[in-house]
């Protein structure tokens, strides 16, 4: 037996009709209370990814990627699935294998890697980073840097965004860092995601 939930089209409805976080406890026990599927149909990304043991992206009819909340935050397929849920930095690159050792490039910028064997050395892909895997490192040290634009505080971190030659870059951290000041990022190999990039899909 199966169960739907659906919510309601409108986003005034939507906005009402938001499940509360008492409301996804109940209904996560009686599904597992009950033993049956429930199929839970909704475009917000915290309820689907707080419900769900398995989420299904569509986009125009079609499924884009099924997988657990983990695979689908972490582990992306697609440019649309990585910008629907949860945010992302997209960098159109380069990956490489010297003898051994793995890293990508994006312009001027060269960050450590690990294996990925469905990649050739020197193909065109899109790095994936989200914006707090972000680390802010000493200039002298850092391959990639930009210059902070806005530092706006969110509740539990501040969002800081930065330019990198015209491209807008995401950060959340704890630390206010001043507008104007230019930064050093680096990122863990193992936080850096690659996605394939199709001939007709434009560099970012």
């Amino acid at each position: 037996h199966n169960v739907e939930l659906e919510e309601s089209h409108g986003m005034d409805e939507l906005k009402k009709y938001r499940i509360d976080k008492q409301s996804v406890t109940e209904l996560k026990e009686m599904q597992k209370r009950l033993g049956i599927t429930f199929i839970f149909v909704t475009h917000d990304q915290t309820e689907a990814m707080t419900m769900s043991t398995r989420i299904c992206v569509m986009a125009n009819g079609h499924i884009q990627q099924l997988g657990t909340p983990n695979e689908i935050y972490d582990f992306p397929v697609n440019r649309f699935v990585s910008q629907f849920v949860g945010e992302s930095n997209i960098f159109t690159g380069n990956y490489h294998n010297e003898n051994g050792k793995y890293f990508v490039t994006y312009k001027d910028a060269k960050l450590d890697f690990i294996e990925y064997p469905s990649f050739e050395n020197g193909e065109r892909c899109d790095i994936v980073i989200r914006p707090e895997d972000f680390e802010i490192i000493p200039l002298e040290k850092a391959s990639l840097t930009a210059t902070v634009t806005t530092c706006v505080f969110k509740g539990e971190s501040y969002e800081i965004c930065a330019d990198k030659d015209g491209k807008e870059i995401v950060i959340h951290k704890y630390l206010k860092i001043a507008p104007g000041t230019k930064v050093g990022l680096a990122c863990d190999p193992s936080n850096i995601h690659l996605m394939k990039v199709t001939e007709d899909e434009k560099a970012l």
